[in-house]
């Protein structure tokens, strides 16, 4: 079953929204006290972004202060203090509770309204705050208004990281078409440490258990079944894409992700408790559930599982996934992604480097590249706009 959501634009439905091709774009951006920006304010027209500097500059600052205009904690995953703007590696020497104060707006453009958004810490510098037309909004209300999507060097590894990294990877995909997974995710996480521990101080109320358990078995089934849904539309997208980046399919294994398409969800909820009741008896503090699961993905062309294939060929999947994802977006929602590819044209062979801007010149959201190299994006100039950064300035 395909993931299901209704078309809105803001907080109010799109009628008749296969009618529209919704652009979104960044037309302004504002920064203060953010990584290496002490101050900054940059103007965007909606053509695609190329941001080139050396190493260490600021280009990847700049995009995470982008991915923070949609809910979490943006693609560093960075606490509130890491923002905070630091000079030459070190704190920037004043103390006061302002100098702690990071933030930063940007108006987001549409071909039907614009929108101007903010985030940053309290005064108190406590909290993180979401403003959206000047009104204190919570991040709920900021996934019906903005997406962004990234891909950087770190993942890069992915297929070879830990289950728990795909895993999130997969997870964050998701929250763009479902927002309360991440309420989900959040109390399954919860739940499971109260029974751990509990487990852990050999506690005997089965009662208590009984309950845990329910609720466990509930709220995982609800997880797993919206990643099964996000992989079954990713799967169909990537089938259908007209693209130079290899083809896959996607799969989820372990935890009970796999009898999804075979038994009622409600028999799997029944299967997970008996299991986690089963293990508990015989000591075993092991139960099946999300946190087991894990993502395959094998290359079309090769029948190769990814974890498997070569570091090139790792990352252009990885791009297949991104785009797929985009595109899914696009389709489903009306609400393309702004989208942030850090550092990926550079290691790219010229040919598959043409067929990424081909291919993300095809989306209706704004797409940002950063790079060392400005010639990496030769076939960009006469198209996008380009922003030379150094040392936490722009021009």
């Amino acid at each position: 079953m395909a993931l299901t959501s209704t078309v809105r634009f803001g907080s109010q439905p799109v009628s008749n929204a296969k009618q529209y091709r919704i652009s979104h774009w960044l037309s302004q951006i504002r920064l203060s006290n953010f990584r290496n920006y002490q101050e900054l304010a940059i103007t965007i027209d909606k053509a695609p972004v190329v941001l080139v500097g050396k190493n260490g500059t600021g280009k990847t600052n700049l995009m995470e202060a982008i991915s923070l205009l949609a809910p979490g904690r943006g693609l560093r995953r960075s606490g509130r203090d890491e923002i905070t703007f630091k000079k030459l590696g070190r704190d920037s020497g004043n103390d006061s509770p302002a100098s702690k104060i990071w933030a930063l707006s940007a108006n987001l453009t549409t071909n039907i309204t614009d929108w101007q958004i903010g985030t940053g810490i309290s005064e108190e510098g406590k909290q993180r705050i979401i403003k959206i037309n000047q009104q204190i909004e919570s991040q709920a209300m900021l996934a019906h208004i903005c997406a962004v999507s990234w891909l950087t060097p770190q993942m890069d590894g992915l297929f070879l990281d830990s289950p728990n990294s795909r895993r999130r990877f997969l997870d964050r995909l998701a929250i763009a078409f479902d927002a309360a997974h991440s309420g989900r995710l959040s109390r399954y996480d919860k739940l499971y440490r109260e029974r751990n521990r509990m487990l852990a101080d050999e506690i005997r109320d089965s009662a208590w258990y009984q309950v845990n358990e329910t609720l466990l078995a509930e709220t995982g089934v609800a997880i797993m079944a919206t990643r099964h849904a996000l992989i079954e539309d990713i799967n169909r997208t990537v089938h259908h894409m007209q693209t130079e980046f290899p083809k896959f399919t996607a799969e989820l294994v372990g935890g009970g992700s796999e009898l999804l398409h075979k038994i009622p969800a409600i028999e799997l909820e029944d299967r997970i408790r008996q299991s986690a009741m089963q293990n508990r008896e015989s000591h075993n503090t092991s139960m099946m559930g999300p946190h087991m699961t894990d993502l395959y993905v094998t290359h079309s062309q090769k029948n190769q599982l990814a974890n498997e294939a070569s570091t090139g060929e790792q990352k252009a999947l990885l791009i297949t996934f991104i785009l797929a994802h985009a595109q899914l977006q696009s389709d489903r929602l009306n609400k393309p992604p702004l989208l942030l590819l850090d550092d990926v044209a550079a290691l790219l062979d010229p040919w598959r480097r043409d067929a990424l801007f081909e291919a993300c010149s095809a989306l209706a959201g704004q797409v940002w590249y950063s790079g060392s190299d400005e010639r990496s994006f030769h076939s960009l100039k006469s198209k996008a706009q380009f922003f030379y950064v150094n040392d936490g300035s722009i021009n």
